[in-house]
């Protein structure tokens, strides 16, 4: 029998397009599932951004692994409300990017800090300097920033708290 659970873990399979250390799931962009029978389903998913070029690639992805496991009825809704944030991250997924190179969020969508117009303070995920700087606001990809460690001087994605 097919169940909710059964489905979500066959969505963390799914590497997110951009970032494929990390899944959908873990991602944060599977809102909700709807099993209607053993062969028709219907998702919710959420995009990082309302603009995100990846969101085509992972409905594709979800409706290939749902077809393999014999779902023949899929239907797929964008939702824009609410809209994503970064507080849906895994903190699985956050130890992943900082592994794997990417600074993960460091705080909530609740941190406010820009507001001192102080610099953010974003750790290395390479060496773990807190010595670091802004180089753009806009890295590899719309949801991350590129910054510069000054310790160890390698550049960074800082995946930006949204």
């Amino acid at each position: 029998m097919k169940t909710k659970e059964n489905i979500l873990s066959l969505l963390s399979e799914i590497p997110d397009p951009e970032i494929p250390v990390i899944t959908i799931v873990e991602l944060g962009v599977i809102r909700e599932i709807t099993l209607i029978d053993d062969t028709s389903i219907e998702l919710k998913i959420t995009p990082t951004y309302s603009g995100c070029p990846a969101m085509q690639q992972i409905e594709d992805d979800v409706r290939k692994k749902l077809q393999e496991h014999g779902f023949s009825s899929i239907k797929i809704n964008m939702v824009f409300s609410p809209p994503w944030t970064t507080d849906w991250l895994t903190e699985e997924a956050k130890d992943k990017l900082q592994k794997y190179g990417i600074a993960p969020p460091e705080h909530t969508t609740e941190d406010k800090s820009w507001l001192s117009g102080k610099p953010k303070s974003v750790t290395c995920p390479r060496c773990k300097s807190k010595n670091t700087k802004l180089i753009s606001q806009f890295g590899s990809t719309a949801c991350k920033a590129l910054y510069q460690c000054q310790e160890c001087l390698e550049p960074f994605d800082y995946f930006k708290c949204i």
